[in-house]
């Protein structure tokens, strides 16, 4: 009898392309907010995303079979109608091309043009149809534009009709100067980011309108599953709050989140608030802020030899439609 799967659900690729797009658009913003700017110049992870024999090597030893691998988030989403689809060509493009050197242990999910919600539900079809990913991933808003936002929905509609897995990663903070040292951009404006946007989800009726959206946040949901008690006594006091059929836990509930939150405890929590059918493993391959051991982590928290298997690879596998 082999062994039981492990599916890494949060690893990255980064296309030189799109980079060079990026980089030569004279529109672009000269300050960019999103941390993993730094890190996509900085020469010790070329070869993480370079070389495909160290992503397997590190698989390996991550003890990950299966590892899914979506666009390094730098969505461009201030690029216009012309050159945003080209962007997320190039990404997605390069992300098949990861994928078709080890197939049998790299699946991907490509990005979208979320700042145009009618081509992105077209892109959605193109990445799943043409190249055979198997959903896509967006940031926590669209410039200036929330998940929640009604524009948005063509987008929504097209994911829950395709059944595409929506990986949500933060791209940067809007909180600007407050956390400009101690690379506090990244440590507490990321997952403050998500924290946002999961919560415009919930509160903004998107889980309502889209019963059958299959959503996965990234580094473990943000704050929203530490604190949730808040969420739902806001539900219960303010009438602000009142804006969908059921309590906010309900909705949380339907949301994935994976398990980059490097204790045992934190894992054992979150676990406790959402349920173990709603977490995967990730990694953030290959970026710093990212954990080496999810498995061990995994193992770590005092779960149950079935919840593991869940978190380990079957709840993944049933998101990307994958049989086991």
């Amino acid at each position: 009898m082999a062994p039981p799967l492990t599916v890494d659900f949060h690893a990255h690729a980064q296309s030189p392309k799109a980079a060079e797009l990026i980089a030569g658009a004279p529109n672009a913003p000269r300050a960019d907010p999103n941390p993993h700017n730094e890190h996509l110049q900085a020469t010790r992870y070329r070869a993480a995303f370079e070389d495909i024999a160290v992503r397997m090597q590190t698989m390996d030893r991550q003890r990950i079979d299966i590892q899914v691998v979506s666009p390094a988030p730098i969505y461009a989403y201030w690029a216009d109608h012309d050159l945003s689809p080209r962007i997320a060509a190039a990404s997605n493009e390069h992300v098949a091309e990861v994928c078709a050197r080890h197939p049998d242990r790299l699946v991907g999910l490509g990005h979208v043009s979320l700042q145009f919600p009618d081509l992105a539900a077209q892109q959605v079809d193109e990445v799943m149809d043409s190249l055979g990913l198997k959903g896509v991933e967006i940031g926590t808003r669209a410039e200036d534009v929330d998940l929640d936002d009604p524009r948005l929905d063509p987008f929504w509609a097209a994911a829950q009709a395709r059944r595409a897995p929506v990986f949500i990663h933060p791209a940067g903070t809007t909180l600007g100067k407050r956390v400009a040292k101690y690379y506090l951009t990244n440590v507490i404006g990321n997952p403050l980011d998500t924290t946002i946007a999961l919560t415009n989800l919930i509160f903004g009726g998107v889980l309502e309108r889209f019963p059958e959206l299959r959503i996965v946040a990234a580094h473990g949901g943000g704050y929203l599953p530490s604190y949730f008690s808040r969420s739902h006594h806001g539900y219960e006091v303010r009438p602000e709050l009142r804006t969908v059929s059921h309590p906010p836990l309900h909705y949380l509930r339907r949301m994935t989140v994976d398990n980059l939150v490097y204790e045992p405890e934190y894992l054992a929590h979150i676990v406790n608030v959402i349920g173990s059918s709603q977490v995967v493993l990730g990694t953030d391959y290959p970026f710093d802020m990212g954990q080496d051991n999810p498995v061990d982590l995994l193992e770590a928290a005092g779960l149950s030899s079935s919840d593991v298997q869940r978190i380990k690879a079957d709840n993944a596998l049933r998101l990307l439609g994958i049989s086991s």
